[in-house]
């Protein structure tokens, strides 16, 4: 709570708003506190809009102040929140799921473009690594006609995966547990996505910001960062249909041995698209 003694009690909930960010940092701190007092309130941001006037009562002041210390101390918002958006859903996600990030979506967009056309033959495709499920729920909304399988090794994110894919009435997705391929013997499709660990062990970034709480196990991946892209690339042709198609997301600095691997593993078509502030994000092949 304020320290009366050096700052005036904040009592509107615009004057809690305006205290949040005061103790926050970085360029997102407005935001933020706004994320949080609605989450503290359990009110939508339109509500913050019309009733900011309003005095904010002593449990949810509480409530506000002590998400915004958690914040000050690096927990994630998504994590305090237990939300986060992606593509036009809202997924619940936590510290067994890694944070779905914008420039995941692009990964999205190039596996919607090339999946099969609407046919009587319903596209089969995998998502490896689905965390809390962002990728196949988010091909799910689009792709009512296909069939999903998402996989992942912790049984804690496939139960909040499969908890989203229920809340979201998203019923064309089958949850797996196993590492990438494992779950999948004999198994083909039409295309598989990925977004694995890419950050070399050791990097310092992992120990810096929201990455201090996300899980270990999917950021890093070995020496280089690729070790998991490496697995991946290498399973990957046995089990695609002829002409289906591998989609890796990937660290900025990562496209050119991505690709490398791809070409290695007999792939053809291999080419590496650009996110939105024109960094290598996701490396694309097909057999």
């Amino acid at each position: 709570m304020p320290d009366a003694t050096t700052d005036p009690t904040p009592r509107t909930l615009a004057q809690w708003q305006r205290w949040g960010a005061s103790r926050l940092s970085g360029d997102e701190a407005r935001r933020e506190a706004e994320l949080l007092l609605g989450h503290a309130l359990r009110r939508d941001r339109a509500f913050l809009f019309a009733h900011a006037g309003d005095e904010l009562d002593d449990d949810a002041a509480q409530r506000f102040a002590a998400l915004i210390e958690r914040r000050a101390q690096g927990e994630p918002v998504a994590y305090l929140t237990g939300t986060r958006g992606f593509w036009t859903l809202d997924l619940a996600v936590t510290p067994a799921t890694l944070i779905p990030r914008p420039e995941t979506e692009l990964l999205v967009e190039a596996a919607l473009a090339r999946m099969p056309p609407k046919s009587a033959t319903a596209p089969e495709i995998a998502d490896l690594g689905t965390g809390s499920g962002a990728i196949a729920l988010a091909i799910a909304s689009e792709r009512p006609d296909a069939r999903l399988v998402a996989t992942d090794r912790s049984a804690e994110a496939l139960r909040i995966a499969q908890e989203n894919a229920e809340r979201l009435e998203l019923a064309n997705v089958r949850f797996l547990q196993g590492d990438w391929f494992a779950p999948l013997a004999g198994q083909r499709f039409h295309l598989v996505a990925s977004n694995p660990p890419y950050i070399a062990d050791g990097d310092p970034h992992l120990a810096q910001g929201d990455l201090r709480f996300e899980p270990p196990t999917a950021l890093s991946s070995g020496a280089d960062g690729l070790d998991a892209i490496r697995r991946i690339a290498a399973q990957a042709p046995a089990h695609l249909h002829p002409n289906g198609w591998l989609l890796l997301e990937h660290g900025h600095d990562q496209g050119e041995p991505v690709r490398e691997l791809l070409q290695a593993a007999g792939f053809i078509d291999v080419e590496t698209l650009a996110d939105l502030e024109g960094r290598d994000r996701v490396t694309l092949g097909k057999v």
